[in-house]
């Protein structure tokens, strides 16, 4: 592997995998920041398509819990995230970022009124939609290739785990196979895709949660996100998990289980998330998870110690 002297390639800092924020600085050559949207829609395992109930990690708000306020317009929600965003930052340009449901899960017609007019808003330079493999059809992929010619298009897979079992156990409500078969539509017409996994879903050996992350490595996904099982409130898993029946991992048994799989994915794959989101008010577990930034360090930490690089047990 042609690592630089001073880290690795894909790095200009500390880190020893290849971040979101290291590919959007170099890529616009600015500070870029994702916009989270809800703009109502569904998903088939909610609205009896497939399955009833959502995931059972999900909340009402279909992981996307800090998304925009789905009573106000997409409009509205982009300025009000907008405008908090610049107490931080007071430059920079922005990604919309369709977050809550199953953002594909309608009509051509639907989606063009969702998307269309928020890329017409100043600085935003792309637009990132999650939704699942099983449900883009052919005029779906028909749109998203348009999308993709005039704009920078990132389509989200939430695929959380390769074992079927595993995919039952929580409502998924779509195979492997599936994802598979949707996966490939994307890819054969050059549209970038993260793929979404969960570490810690019940039943999950650590094995299995590298498994999944080698078998994904080998799709070379253009993104992943890797995220811990957080518990919230109002969840069918949080009634599982208050009965006993779901074990949470602690913080080193995340850490260990992430640098293992940061170490499978090629060097150039982006990864767009280490944690997992929850908020103060809704999280009931790991607790640890709250102190984010500990996490990122200990993860840093523990590959320094090693001299781990993402990609250094890559193999095409």
């Amino acid at each position: 592997m042609n690592f630089m002297k001073s880290g690795f390639i894909y790095s200009d800092d500390n880190k020893r995998y290849h971040t979101l924020n290291y590919h959007l600085r170099h890529k616009f050559g600015t500070k870029v920041m994702k916009i989270a949207l809800n703009a109502g829609f569904t998903c088939p395992n909610i609205d009896g398509t497939k399955g009833y109930g959502g995931c059972t990690y999900c909340s009402d708000l279909g992981s996307g819990d800090f998304a925009g306020n789905e009573d106000k317009s997409i409009s509205e929600q982009f300025d009000d995230i907008v405008s908090m965003m610049h107490n931080k930052w007071h430059d920079g340009k922005y990604i919309a970022y369709f977050q809550a449901h199953t953002n594909t899960y309608a009509p051509v017609s639907v989606l063009k009124d969702r998307f269309e007019g928020v890329l017409k808003k100043d600085g935003v330079v792309g637009i990132s939609i999650a939704t699942r493999a099983d449900c883009i059809d052919d005029d779906v992929l028909e749109y998203l290739c348009n999308l993709n010619k005039r704009t920078y298009l990132t389509v989200e897979l939430g695929l959380q785990t390769i074992f079927d079992k595993t995919g039952e156990r929580i409502n998924r409500c779509h195979t492997y196979a599936e994802f598979l078969e949707g996966y490939n539509r994307l890819y054969e017409r050059g549209i970038n895709i993260c793929v979404h996994l969960i570490d810690g879903l019940p039943g999950e050996t650590k094995e299995m949660m590298i498994e999944s992350a080698k078998a994904v490595a080998k799709l070379h996904p253009y993104c992943v996100k890797l995220h811990l099982l957080h518990i919230l409130k109002g969840t069918k898993m949080a009634q599982e998990y208050q009965k006993g029946e779901i074990k949470l991992l602690t913080r080193d048994e995340y850490v260990d289980i992430i640098v293992s799989q940061l170490r499978h994915f090629a060097p150039e794959t982006v990864i767009q998330r280490l944690t997992g989101d929850g908020g103060r008010d809704t999280l009931v577990g790991p607790l640890w998870s709250l102190k984010k930034f500990e996490v990122l360090n200990a993860i840093d930490k523990a590959m320094e110690k090693n001299n781990y690089y993402q990609g250094d047990l890559f193999k095409k």
